[in-house]
């Protein structure tokens, strides 16, 4: 909006020039999405404890801590990194870009998928809400019509293709089966940031360094220069998702200063839901799907728990970990909900670093 309102008065005020760069606005958009997370965050955070009395749902299938340290504590948070990321992406991104409108659309649908299903949880007094068939089902709707569009709007010489990390002219053709793929990506990294969301300032730390990723690939990517001398595959447009992350970068700091140990809220799965399916869309847009899954190997490994520790009872009847996802295993040795989360922190920056190094080392 700002980008419309002020670059093309630019010719009478040089200093509006300062709009053309992506750099600018993607900072612009951080700070936005900060304010805001602290302005509204009290409020929001009060409304919520008044409508919640009793908090979030504890499962009692989860720790038996979590009843005692997590009773009370209320959810939908994730609400307020909705509303962060929609303002200062529309805000601060060029509003004629159809990858900011695919991503944010995205990003939304989802977030509401996951609303529904933190309302039927608050309001019914259970950790169930929807089933896991329907919301299967309507991310793959949202996801598979955000692949096809992309599809439609990006470059023809890699419709169909994915580009393989550490090699500069690899690609997998995958034809008209990578709607079904990339779908996959974006409901796959959607339930496995909800996984990973269990303990407090466990999840929203690692989305915001992937985030952070990809606003650089976003930004490298988009760029013909930059991507020529990388022997990057160009898409042109997808410069302007550097904005929508650096959104969902502030939005996230902001959340994590209500969010840190103790929690003042849980993000919920309108939060988790929202933000992985945002970071797959804009891996798919980017045709950066394989490097999401090393950017993203802590999300990668939760998801994997939960599948082996399934598989594992239904097959032999013994569980592989004590209680899965992963962290929770860790809970049950006896390591301090603190330790686990700064320690998953760490393993997040070292896989985002063998991520972003696959740029150069083609």
């Amino acid at each position: 909006m700002l980008y419309h309102l002020f670059f093309p008065l630019a010719d009478q005020f040089s200093i509006l020039n300062v709009f053309q760069y992506l750099t600018f606005r993607t900072g612009g958009a951080v700070m936005t999405a900060l304010l805001i997370s602290f302005v509204f965050g009290p409020s929001f955070i009060t409304w919520l404890k008044s409508k919640q009395a009793e908090g979030q749902p504890i499962r009692e299938d989860g720790p038996e801590g979590h009843i005692l340290t997590k009773k009370g504590t209320p959810t939908m948070g994730g609400f307020l990194i909705l509303l962060s990321v929609t303002l200062a992406t529309v805000l601060w991104s060029d509003l004629t870009n159809q990858y900011v409108w695919v991503v944010l659309l995205v990003t939304i649908g989802f977030g509401s998928i996951g609303f529904i299903d933190d309302f039927r949880k608050v309001t019914r007094r259970t950790s169930d809400g929807l089933s896991g068939r329907m919301k299967l089902a309507l991310q793959f709707v949202i996801a598979l019509g955000a692949v096809t569009w992309i599809m439609g709007i990006g470059p023809v010489e890699l419709r169909g293709e994915v580009a393989v990390p550490f090699f500069k002219n690899l690609l997998l053709h995958l034809g008209w089966f990578y709607i079904v793929f990339g779908g996959i990506v974006i409901v796959g990294a959607s339930n496995s940031v909800n996984l990973t969301d269990g303990l407090d300032g466990l999840a929203i730390v690692p989305v915001m360094i992937a985030a952070s990723s990809f606003g650089l690939i976003s930004y490298l990517v988009g760029n013909a220069v930059f991507s020529d001398y990388l022997q990057l595959h160009f898409v042109l447009g997808t410069g302007e998702l550097a904005i929508f992350c650096g959104a969902l970068l502030g939005a996230g700091l902001g959340f994590l200063w209500y969010n840190a140990p103790p929690a003042m809220v849980f993000m919920g799965d309108t939060g988790s839901l929202s933000l992985g399916g945002a970071l797959g869309a804009i891996a798919v847009a980017t045709r950066h799907e394989i490097v999401l899954a090393i950017i993203g190997g802590l999300f990668v490994l939760e998801a994997v728990s939960v599948m082996i520790q399934v598989a594992s009872f239904k097959l032999t009847g013994r569980r592989v970990f004590r209680m899965a996802p992963i962290h929770h295993h860790f809970e049950q040795l006896g390591w301090k909900e603190q330790t686990i989360v700064i320690r998953f922190w760490i393993i997040a920056v070292v896989l985002a670093l063998v991520g972003l190094s696959t740029l150069k080392l083609r």
